[in-house]
């Protein structure tokens, strides 16, 4: 049973629940986006940083490739200016510079390693085309450019210059400017966390203005609460007071139950002590009266019995995973054995028992559960019927479902009593209900057992006029995530 304590204790972890996931979301919110502005203006410092060396490099080696195209310093004229030059040139940036012909063919290496060798790569390649080409590697820290070298006269690349620089500032920079975003964002992160843990507890005030107002009502069930303070608590106390109604009704509704049930079993036990009473008052009572009291009590035995076995049909199907045995079933047959069990009944009060079957029918049900449904309805016919009367049982069947049709000539069911006798105890006429032994459960225990296949069943009734019951089961079970049967 739901109590007071238990909605608040439930409220207090799901507060405590909500403000650690609000608390992480907003620290994340705040975080993410530090490392991501983070990130973005490293990449961004180091992308300016080696486009301006390269621009650099590339402005100071133009000059130097026009003295070495101008010098004939690509024939072998090796004056000491343009020597100079490219020795400063490779100096200044404190690397390296290669030349190279027409040919592919290094003429000349500042560090003095690969001359007279042939270098054919595709940014050589491409530099002969007449592409000014820059490759930086940041894990070895270093840049290269090319550079090429035209004939003044005729404009043609005659030859190449490759410039070799470290980038060892260009880090140092980098790890420099890290450094300072890094403690910039520490002391943004403690913010972020200081403003998140305020921001979630204000978030889940709501909580806490419910678990106030249930302190201050001390009662569950009684009325509806009223929070207008924020948008959250007027959203939370609406969701609290529509549980509170449903809550109210299932308690309600179990409250009646309990009442029935007791009234139920006690109406025979009462008349079982009356007969007692009577015979134990009657010394020399006769074997006939014996008999005749013996018999009226072990008629109430039997429907005390049928009242419990009911009741315990019920709440078999009530569990939250009733146990259900799936089979492919033979559903003419099944009818067919229910009629003949029935039929020494109807003949009793001369009720006709009439099966139609249209097509033959295989489908995945309980047989149990289904044939108690459907006796049920048929038993019903029969005792509810009118002297010489008739009750028409008819089988049919589409491509998905088999239907079950239970028609009787009986008294009928007025209009205003229909939506109720699927309900527990519910009887139209009930002292014509006891009488002929019913116990108010049989149409809710149908009902439970149709619902359990994913059925519909349906009434149709004209007082005076007879009644009409349709059942409508899937061929195929599908099974639902809590069945434990087959």
């Amino acid at each position: 049973m739901v109590t007071i304590s238990s909605i608040k204790s439930k409220l207090a972890i799901y507060g405590k629940s909500l403000q650690l996931r609000l608390f992480i979301i907003l620290l994340l919110v705040g975080i993410v986006p530090v490392h991501v502005i983070r990130f973005a203006v490293l990449n961004n410092y180091e992308k300016q940083a080696v486009a301006l060396r390269t621009d650099l490099i590339r402005s100071r080696s133009r000059m130097v490739a026009s003295d070495v195209a101008a010098s004939g310093f690509l024939e072998g004229e090796r004056t000491h200016t343009v020597l100079t030059e490219i020795s400063q040139l490779g100096s200044i940036w404190g690397g390296r510079v290669v030349i190279l012909n027409e040919n592919f063919r290094v003429i000349h290496d500042t560090y003095g390693v690969d001359e007279d060798k042939l270098l054919v790569a595709p940014e050589v390649l491409s530099s002969f085309q007449g592409e000014v080409t820059s490759h930086y590697n940041s894990r070895y820290q270093f840049l290269e450019v090319t550079v090429p070298i035209e004939d003044a006269d005729s404009g043609e690349i005659t030859g190449l210059m490759i410039i070799s620089a470290p980038t060892t500032d260009v880090e140092e920079g980098i790890s420099s400017m890290s450094r300072t975003i890094l403690m910039f964002q520490i002391l943004l992160i403690v913010i972020i966390v200081a403003v998140a843990f305020y921001f979630s507890k204000i978030l889940v005030r709501p909580f806490g203005k419910v678990t106030e107002y249930l302190d201050e009502k001390g009662r569950f069930l009684d009325e509806d609460i009223s929070i207008p303070d924020y948008t959250e608590t007027q959203m939370l106390a609406a969701a609290y007071n529509r549980m509170r109604q449903r809550m109210k009704l299932q308690e309600d509704s179990r409250q009646e139950f309990v009442s029935n049930v007791s009234h139920e079993l006690k109406t025979p036990l009462a008349s079982m002590k009356v007969l007692a009473d009577s015979l134990m008052m009657q010394e020399d009572a006769p074997v006939e009266l014996y008999r005749e009291f013996m018999t009226d009590i072990t008629e109430e035995i039997d429907r005390e019995t049928k009242i419990v076995n009911d009741l315990l049909s019920l709440v078999k199907m009530d569990r939250t995973s009733p146990d259900i045995d799936i089979k492919e079933t033979n559903i003419n047959s099944l009818v067919e054995l229910i009629l003949k069990r029935l039929r020494p009944i109807a003949a009793k009060q001369n009720i006709e028992l009439v099966l139609d079957n249209y097509k033959p029918i295989l489908a995945e049900v309980d047989e149990t559960k289904l044939t108690l449904a459907i006796s049920n309805l048929v038993e019903n016919g029969i005792k509810y019927n009118k002297p010489d009367g008739w009750v028409h049982v008819s089988l049919n069947m589409d491509n998905t479902y088999f239907f079950v049709k239970v028609e009787d000539s009986g008294i009928g069911i007025p209009e205003a009593d229909q939506e109720y006798i699927f309900e527990r105890f519910y009887r139209v006429d009930k002292s014509h209900s006891r009488e002929i032994g019913g116990t108010g459960l049989g149409l809710a225990i149908t009902k439970s057992a149709v619902l359990m296949h994913h059925g519909a069943l349906r009434v149709y009734s004209k007082e005076g006029e007879g009644t009409t019951f349709t059942l409508r089961i899937p061929l195929h079970y599908v099974k639902d995530a809590g069945d434990s049967g087959q």
